[in-house]
């Protein structure tokens, strides 16, 4: 496969909102887009996204994963960005109606469709940076993509933080573009400055987020994130872990951590840390960057406990264990 989220289908559902209304939705070409250069989301980042990925089973037939939670969030976003509302049950019908288009092109497992609803602010008026647009534009575009993690997965190196924010603290719970745009200058910086693969962003010594994940760490037979607040994304991933996490006995500690505390775990063997996305489903942590000093975390390898959560959720994306909360929504 090439890389990730390179490869587009060549049609998308797209549909518009003008005059108070949204039209009928569509397939059209995916690169059939016209926007006005004054368009409110080129000057002031009218714009939010998703997404979510749809499986193929062994049987030929193919689901859309938590279709319902990421319609939810897309919302949400929708909202707080002083966007059009959308309309839920025409999304999710967008949604399935172009992946049906292309159920064929499915990729097996561990390849998958992924989905990108995306909604941005198309009104010409560059007078308007303290007013929304009016008028929107939402269309799905669909990505065949293979494994994340060909040649398998390597435990990440992460720099913590204290110092900035990925966002805006009101904007962190926002799946908007601007939020990573934002995080890219202080993760290149690390990449040079200390070969780090990501920031963990720590503000005053609390643990939040990277770039584009929510962070987990696993001591023993706990789960401890931060409790879900506006500074950071509330992770559709990072919630059906923990529910299965929950599943399997294991104790969720949904709250604060501090730096100290976080960098006094890590040094205890058999503890593990992780990042969730739906990319990537969970990725290892092996080291932590603090004040130009490296902290291996636990073994410093992928470990046992991030493995068999990431693949319980595989086995329910892929149809092979059951969906016992309901999370697929069959397409064919």
């Amino acid at each position: 496969m090439a890389a990730f989220g390179t490869v587009f289908m060549p049609e998308m559902a797209l549909t518009t909102f003008e005059n108070n209304q949204w039209s009928e939705s569509t397939i059209v070409s995916a690169d059939s887009i016209n926007l006005h250069p004054g368009a409110h989301v080129l000057h002031y980042s009218s714009t939010c996204f998703e997404g979510l990925k749809a499986f193929k089973h062994d049987d030929g037939s193919v689901h859309v994963f938590r279709m319902d939670q990421n319609i939810e969030r897309f919302a949400q976003s929708a909202r707080l960005l002083s966007l059009p509302e959308i309309d839920k049950e025409q999304v999710a019908q967008m949604i399935l109606d172009i992946v049906a288009q292309y159920v064929d092109d499915v990729p097996s497992p561990p390849g998958s469709m992924y989905i990108r609803p995306t909604h941005i602010g198309t009104e010409a008026a560059i007078g308007k940076a303290a007013v929304p647009s009016l008028h929107s534009m939402l269309y799905v575009l669909l990505s065949p993509v293979g494994d994340y993690f060909t040649g398998g997965a390597k435990a990440l190196r992460l720099l913590l933080d204290e110092t900035g924010m990925r966002c805006a603290p009101h904007m962190g719970m926002i799946k908007s573009g601007g939020n990573y745009a934002s995080a890219l200058g202080p993760i290149s910086k690390a990449r040079v400055d200390h070969n780090a693969d990501q920031i963990l962003f720590c503000p005053n010594g609390d643990v939040q987020e990277t770039g584009a994940a929510n962070f987990l760490l696993i001591d023993d037979n706990e789960i401890i994130t931060k409790g879900l607040d506006s500074s950071f994304l509330h992770g559709v991933t990072r919630s059906t872990i923990l529910t299965l996490a929950k599943d399997l006995g294991m104790t969720i500690s949904e709250r604060n951590i501090t730096v100290a505390e976080l960098l006094e775990r890590a040094a205890k063997p058999g503890v593990e840390a992780a990042l969730s996305g739906t990319a990537a489903v969970l990725t290892p942590v092996g080291t932590f960057i603090h004040e130009d000093k490296e902290y291996t975390v636990g073994s410093g390898e992928a470990g046992p406990t991030t493995a068999k959560l990431r693949q319980a959720l595989n086995d329910i994306q892929w149809g092979k264990a059951p969906d016992v909360h309901g999370w697929l929504k069959r397409v064919k």
